[in-house]
């Protein structure tokens, strides 16, 4: 996904995520598939992520390193990024994954053109990615 585009440029890519996993699409590429990431389970919990020791205050969950990590070598090379994420406050993994992309990844994070909230659960694939091709279409006529 970090290659350049034929144009010379790099992709327009689409994450949407959670807690769970995060999925990239290429919104320029008609009928994409995701390259789906999930978090590094060491302890073979399966879906749940993190285990009662390592909640940290009972309101917010640690997040993965390992997780943000691998999203943000996806990232790599995209020449923007739109975000879509189900949570808000403490429970938004994408709040979550803009501060850690500023952190330790400021070349990766200057590429995010937007964070929106959306019900990705109860939304198609092809919502999603044509909800991404429009906010594109639009950033990219300013």
């Amino acid at each position: 996904m970090s290659t350049p585009d034929k144009e010379g440029t790099g992709p327009h890519l689409l994450v949407v995520l959670d807690h769970q996993e995060a999925k990239v699409y290429r919104t320029e590429i008609t009928g994409t598939v995701p390259e789906r990431i999930t978090p590094y389970d060491p302890h073979g919990y399966g879906r749940h992520l993190h285990s009662a020791h390592e909640w940290t205050d009972g309101k917010s969950q640690p997040e993965r390193k390992s997780f943000y990590e691998a999203i943000a070598k996806t990232l790599q090379g995209a020449e923007q990024v739109l975000l879509f994420g189900s949570g808000t406050g403490k429970s938004s993994a994408m709040d979550y994954l803009i501060a850690d992309l500023k952190k330790h990844h400021p070349d990766v994070a200057a590429k995010i053109i937007g964070s929106v909230v959306v019900d990705a659960h109860h939304t198609t694939e092809g919502g999603l990615l044509a909800r991404a091709r429009t906010f594109y279409a639009e950033y990219n006529q300013k």
